[in-house]
């Protein structure tokens, strides 16, 4: 089988259509048609059926993405191999990090990377939920992530997934609020309060959402906030409590207010990072993951 028309099959199943796969390998839609149709007389199976004005996977061709993956993982550790004798981790990794993340992990990461030689990397933070991560690894080498410790993992079948550290969440108080001298709140005692989350589907709304589950207390949510830093401020003036990650200070309203630990409940969000299965033997992407682990154990010590 044909190792470019692989590829093609993969970019249609990671994008989900034929124009989305066509844009991503910088050609025609009736280009990756072509392709398409050509690997399914090379294999001799039909890959694709209409859905909707679309097309969509076959059994088939599910089962042959996973085997694409597999030979793709095989010619990326062929690559990793030569890139060995060439003794430097050299060229481009493309990653993603949700901007929390960014905030903690990138200032420190960006002086590691500079001192290798060699090494090309570019970051973008992206504001993403865990059900976006997939198609983000479809477009960068390594996708920084967060979700639920309680939450199900990424599915194993087609991606690596690699721990970088645990997050706890810690309940955020303005400064004069009646709990505030305590060592640890419980969430019985904050069951009339005002919150403020992220967006539905983001993690830290999860953890929220799977504390009241486990209470019974129900949060009553006013705002919903994605930047930290805007809670912060928020929190500091009075206008509600939050969850917030401890190791990730946000901003300059840190200091009116307080951070404390919730009393008996295991509240945190897990950072990994993600992305294709054998992408991680390329030289250069093994380098940017060991720098990450480096980094996430600095912030936690």
């Amino acid at each position: 089988m044909d190792v470019g028309r692989l590829r093609v099959l993969r970019e249609f199943a990671d994008r989900g259509s034929v124009t989305a796969a066509a844009k991503a390998l910088h050609c025609t839609p009736s280009a990756v048609s072509q392709q398409l149709r050509a690997l399914q007389a090379e294999v001799g199976l039909v890959l694709t059926e209409p859905a909707g004005r679309g097309l969509r996977l076959t059994d088939a061709g599910r089962a042959l993405v996973v085997r694409a993956d597999e030979v793709i993982a095989a010619m990326d550790r062929a690559e990793a191999e030569m890139d060995v004798f060439r003794s430097l981790p050299r060229g481009r990794v493309r990653v993603a990090i949700f901007p929390s993340a960014a905030l903690m992990l990138l200032p420190g990461l960006l002086h590691r990377f500079a001192e290798v030689e060699g090494l090309d990397v570019e970051v973008r933070d992206v504001d993403m939920t865990p059900a976006e991560v997939p198609e983000l690894v479809a477009d960068f080498d390594i996708v920084v992530t967060h979700r639920d410790e309680h939450a199900e993992p990424f599915p194993s079948a087609r991606l690596d997934v690699v721990h970088l550290l645990r997050e706890p969440l810690d309940v955020a108080l303005p400064l004069g609020h009646r709990l505030a001298r305590r060592r640890r709140v419980d969430l019985t005692e904050l069951a009339g309060e005002q919150w403020i989350s992220v967006d539905v589907g983001f993690p830290v709304d999860d953890v929220l959402r799977s504390l009241a589950v486990r209470t019974g207390v129900r949060p009553r949510v006013k705002q919903r906030i994605n930047d930290f830093r805007i809670t912060e401020a928020l929190v500091a003036a009075g206008h509600g409590i939050a969850l917030l990650p401890r190791y990730t200070l946000a901003g300059t309203w840190s200091r009116r207010i307080v951070r404390r630990p919730l009393a008996g409940i295991r509240a945190a969000r897990l950072i990994e990072a993600v992305l294709r299965t054998g992408a991680g033997t390329r030289p250069p992407v093994a380098t940017v993951l060991e720098l990450l682990h480096a980094e996430a154990a600095a912030v936690t010590t």
